[in-house]
């Protein structure tokens, strides 16, 4: 017993010498969030859960590979969200179902991006271009509601949006695509 409290002490001895010399040698660079997670007396704790991906992501500048360039705005090419608003496979009537409803969309929310898709079978409207589902739920909303007949076939679907980025905080900046 007394043996096996020893060797517990010994291997927590060890793990705190280890600790300080892995704290000694700083092989990343510091961020916001060390700075963070810096533990200082008299100072409070806060602690970040996140995906490593956000870390990796922070202070990385945009590649411009996914900047699409527009007449007014420059967009963001990301994973995001769309509303999914008609899908047919008839061939003879899937296609002018598909852009009388993005006709339709278009007189009540002007604003609002639509595409039309085809990819065998299927002929597609999706709307929007949103970086959360909450934002893309809210448009279902509203489109459900405007178009209680075809609210029924509404959904939400993950894919790649255009979020723009406006040119004053490109400016302000001086960010360089």
């Amino acid at each position: 017993m007394k043996r096996d409290i020893y060797i517990i002490g010994v291997l927590m001895s060890l793990a705190g010498v280890f600790n300080l010399s892995a704290q000694g040698l700083n092989l990343e660079q510091s961020t916001i969030f060390d700075a963070l997670a810096d533990r200082s007396p008299g100072k409070g704790e806060v602690i970040v859960n996140q995906s490593p991906g956000i870390r990796n992501l922070v202070g990385a500048r945009l590649s411009g590979s996914n900047i699409e360039r527009g007449d007014n705005v420059n967009y963001v090419k990301s994973q995001g969200y769309r509303v999914q608003v008609f899908s047919g496979n008839n061939q003879r009537s899937s296609k002018d179902e598909a852009f009388r409803k993005e006709k339709e969309v278009k007189e009540h929310f002007p604003e609002v991006q639509t595409y039309v898709t085809y990819n065998a079978p299927f002929w597609r409207l999706r709307v929007g271009d949103f970086g959360s589902q909450e934002q893309a739920y809210y448009l279902l909303r509203q489109l459900s509601d405007a178009f209680p007949k075809f609210s029924k076939e509404m959904y939400i679907v993950k894919e790649e949006v255009r979020i723009p980025v406006y040119d004053h905080y490109q400016s302000e900046n001086n960010w360089d695509y």
